[in-house]
């Protein structure tokens, strides 16, 4: 017989699950034409319907399930009743088959972090760059981001009107990453990606201290990853601190789970715990593949400006 999947695989299963209902309603609510959209701390910083509406979906499908886990979504949502449409119970049974790594089959729920970004690229979102956009969740242990679950609710929305709509692509350290073709970025050249709306003039400083070749401005630090892991870019250079622990804890369970690297500026790995503060105030420096050369060629005029 099968052993019980461990609390470990149930919960990235769900997740799943989770992530995918996430993206319906992300769909329904641009299909239904009013964003709702509210400017949180300025213009760059915005929150729409789908925002809320995913949040409570993913927090209260999880809590439902696994009641004792820690759940720290980016959204402030006043404490509501949550209309049953929103929960979702189903679970990926391809998940459940694969055997959890030795290391994690003990975790207890009270050991869990679930950092949850209910629409990251918000901002590209209402202006229809709908490939931006990204559902994360992300699940830490002892700290470390450990699995992760990234779906885009959009991919292939320009492949035309037979073209599956959105994929979920997962990941658990000591398993790997599936649901997308892991490919590295051409060998020798340097290929940037970096923030769409949050540029600076140190986050453009830093970019040209490295030489690149080219440079890909896009939205969501999800998304961003995804270029890395799909061979787009080499390197997701980030000097400023904008980015936050839900932001990156599902991008780099499923970057580390294929070898890649993320840190901050300075090379600091990031803390998951739920005492944590919230922002990655040193920024963001990530690659699939030869971290070090980008790390090396870091200014310490941008080091000595981010603290971490």
């Amino acid at each position: 017989s099968m052993a019980t999947p461990t609390l470990l695989m149930r919960v990235v299963a769900s997740a799943y699950s989770i992530a995918e209902k996430a993206a319906t309603i992300v769909r329904n609510v641009m299909a239904a034409g009013d964003l709702g959209i509210v400017e949180k701390s300025g213009a760059n910083d915005l929150q729409t319907k789908a925002d809320r509406l995913v949040q409570m979906s993913i927090c209260a499908s999880l809590a439902r399930k696994f009641p004792n886990v820690t759940i720290i979504g980016e959204e402030e949502l006043p404490p509501e009743e949550v209309n049953e449409e929103l929960i979702e119970d189903g679970h990926c049974e391809e998940i459940l088959k694969k055997a959890c790594p030795a290391q994690y089959t003990g975790i207890k729920e009270e050991e869990l972090v679930i950092w949850v970004d209910p629409l990251d690229g918000t901002k590209e979102y209402t202006e229809g760059l709908l490939d931006h956009v990204t559902v994360l969740i992300g699940i830490a242990y002892g700290g470390k981001a450990i699995a992760g679950v990234i779906n885009q609710p959009y991919y292939n929305y320009e492949a035309g009107a037979d073209a599956v709509l959105g994929r979920t692509i997962w990941g658990v350290l000591g398993i790997g990453a599936f649901g997308f073709q892991l490919t590295e970025a051409p060998a020798g050249k340097h290929i940037i990606v970096t923030t769409r709306s949050h540029s600076s003039t140190l986050v453009n400083d830093c970019i040209s201290a490295l030489n690149p070749d080219s440079i890909i401005r896009v939205g969501g630090a999800g998304n961003k990853i995804i270029q890395l892991i799909e061979g787009k870019a080499s390197a997701y250079v980030f000097a400023s601190p904008g980015c936050k622990k839900w932001d990156t804890c599902a991008p780099e369970a499923i970057l580390h789970a294929v070898g890649g690297k993320i840190t901050d500026i300075h090379g600091n790995s990031f803390q998951y715990n739920k005492e944590v503060k919230h922002m990655n105030s040193a920024g963001v420096l990530a690659t699939l593949r030869n971290y070090d050369y980008y790390a090396s060629r870091i200014p310490n005029t941008v080091k000595q400006s981010l603290v971490p």
